[in-house]
């Protein structure tokens, strides 16, 4: 067997090698653990570039399968794929690793600790991305909170420690739901198929063509379904979010991807057709009070961190809709609008980390008049924050208008009342709003005496924003390029649904 029918194992693990060789670094070096860690990060951005060179966008299903016996005799596996959908998410960790790892320079104390955390927090969000069974995913799942709480508890701001324990116990609490449902619906698989699995193929098969008893395909739906939407994070379940990365350090932020709406993606919907369908309502509305939500709040804030912070549960909102509209167009949307998330307030956590360390503040009201001295700084901010409220041109348009495109859809065909779909476009507006008004009290008037001296982005910095700059318009220009892969994996998405509707055409 040669390495490369091992191509996602390599890429998974070898973030947490470097962790381990972190460990050996001695106390005190460290450029050295700066230099290991980032030389870590590019080797496994090389590995995902493998991935892409190999994959076949017209293959439909999962590519670079590896299944090893794990616990064999409890039916579960080491089992790892990626579609057209988790191979971006996959490249998108990977590169949001590399620039997380540089940000960090800016830390100052326990360094080879911090790099240690961030390392290990890379390998559990590709695990999470890779992992097709469904007890693996849980696994990679949590062990994405153990790195989180640290790098929170110990690196954070202000209220570190309560925000560190509310982050894990909320998030913990709500995966044991997930956990709970995955065991009974393996025994459901074994009652009926004789095999006791994990598998998401085979348990998506068994209840695609045979159904669950009762009302028990919902209670499992509502077990996965409140584990994703806690970590999204959706309203009301949002609260933990600005509290946790109000305090979390910069690097962590710019690297902390949509984990919970590629549950709802890969695991929630499409192992529960009939439930997501009968709760398409209630989360597309949910979703639509997220996006008017999280922009009135945001408006409210006076912090650019929690300003985008509140952007964020705006976004998932449109996930959300996308998703749960249950068409192919929604799909698309929703998974493009997850990449999209990755690169925008990637940029955009980027930009406010550089910023932060020239001023050690991100108080709206004690700034302004930046532009004057960090001219390159402005534009750039000013091309994330227009991809952000998705103008024409940029990626956030694509994947908010497939979202909404899929939300209509499903609302003309009487799923739901268009008035949803409406709520959401009103988002749209008001994230223009809060968006402008912020850069142009930052950005704009009388500067303030001690900021006059502030220095223009470095080269370094430069070269560290410039790819992600690229993607924006890239993504916004050039779409295909991504939802080619998309509509493949959104073909085997929609079956149930497409069945079912088929199925009501021909009883009329």
């Amino acid at each position: 067997m040669d390495w490369t029918s091992l191509a996602l194992s390599w890429t998974l693990w070898t973030p947490l090698i470097g962790a381990v060789l972190l460990i050996l670094v001695p106390k005190g070096q460290e450029l050295v653990a700066r230099a290991v860690a980032l030389t870590i990060t590019l080797i496994t951005l090389g590995m995902a570039g493998v991935l892409f060179l190999g994959f076949n966008p017209n293959i439909v299903g999962y590519q670079f399968v590896e299944r090893f016996a794990w616990l064999p005799d409890y039916g579960v596996s080491y089992l790892l794929g990626i579609d057209g959908v988790s191979l971006w998410l996959v490249g998108l960790t990977a590169l949001l690793s590399v620039f997380a790892v540089a940000l960090s320079f800016n830390i100052q104390e326990r360094v080879r600790e911090f790099l240690i955390w961030m390392l290990a927090l890379e390998s559990a969000l590709l695990g999470v991305f890779m992992a097709l069974d469904v007890i693996l995913f849980y696994v990679f799942f949590e062990l994405t909170l153990v790195p989180s709480y640290f790098l929170i508890s110990l690196w954070g701001g202000r209220d570190r420690a309560a925000a560190a324990l509310k982050f894990f116990l909320y998030t913990f609490f709500g995966s044991l739901w997930m956990l709970i449902a995955a065991i009974v619906l393996a025994f459901e698989h074994q009652k009926a198929m004789g095999v006791l699995t994990f598998e998401v193929p085979r348990l998506q098969a068994f209840v695609w063509e045979r159904g669950l008893p009762g009302n028990l395909e919902t209670l499992l739906f509502l077990g996965f379904a409140l584990a994703f939407a806690i970590k999204l994070p959706l309203v009301p379940l949002h609260t933990w979010w600005p509290q946790a990365m109000g305090a979390a350090p910069m690097p962590l932020l710019v690297v902390f991807l949509k984990t919970g709406a590629y549950g709802f993606m890969r695991f929630a919907i499409p192992l529960f057709p009939d439930a997501a369908q009968a709760f398409a309502e209630f989360f597309v509305a949910l979703g639509a009070i997220s996006i008017v939500y999280g922009a009135i709040v945001a408006a409210m804030q006076s912090e650019i961190r929690r300003l985008a912070l509140y952007a964020v549960v705006s976004h998932a909102g449109f996930i959300v809709m996308g998703l749960f509209s249950l068409t192919a167009q929604g799909f698309v949307g929703g998974a493009l609008q997850q990449v999209n998330h990755g690169v925008t307030m990637g940029a955009m956590f980027l930009l406010l980390g550089m910023l932060e360390s020239r001023t050690r503040t991100l108080q709206i009201a004690e700034l302004g008049g930046l532009k004057q001295q960090m001219p390159l700084f402005a534009a750039l901010f000013l091309v994330v924050m227009l991809a952000a409220v998705a103008l024409p041109g940029t990626n956030g348009f694509v994947g908010e208008f497939l979202c909404l495109l899929g939300a209509y859809q499903s609302a003309h065909a009487g799923a739901y009342p268009m008035g949803w779909v409406v709520l959401g476009l009103l988002g749209t507006v008001l994230a223009a709003v809060y968006m402008l008004w912020m850069f142009q009290r930052v950005f704009y008037g009388p500067t303030p005496t001690r900021w006059r001296e502030l220095p223009d982005l470095r080269p370094a910095e430069l070269a560290l924003l410039l790819p992600l700059i690229a993607l924006i318009f890239w993504i916004g220009v050039r779409p295909i390029s991504l939802t080619q892969t998309m509509e493949r994996a959104a073909q085997e998405w929609t079956k149930p649904y497409a069945r079912q509707m088929g199925a009501k055409a021909a009883g009329q």
